[in-house]
């Protein structure tokens, strides 16, 4: 399933979301969509919610790994930081 414009873009109410937050959120959308109780119209709309949901998490774990940095000592017995290998 082509990823919708509407999917693509992130409305700013999810954007002020904090990480755990927005993963709260996804986890209502993946029991209602389990639960089959949702009709087919409401079932896209929340698919779309969750799609921007995922890209958001998605999104603020990457900032969070890129500002991860290990202590490192030198052979001069220097301490230093370098971006952490977290993978």
């Amino acid at each position: 399933m082509a990823e919708t414009e509407d999917a693509a873009h992130i409305p700013e109410e999810i954007q002020a979301m904090s990480f755990e937050q927005a993963l709260e959120a996804l986890e209502e959308i993946v029991q209602k969509l389990d639960s089959g109780q949702v009709s087919l119209e409401d079932s896209i709309d929340i698919y779309t919610r969750g799609t921007q949901l995922k890209r958001h998490c998605e999104a603020k774990l990457r900032s969070a790994k890129e500002r991860v940095d290990k202590i490192v000592v030198g052979s001069g017995g220097t301490v230093d930081t370098e971006p952490a290998d977290i993978d």
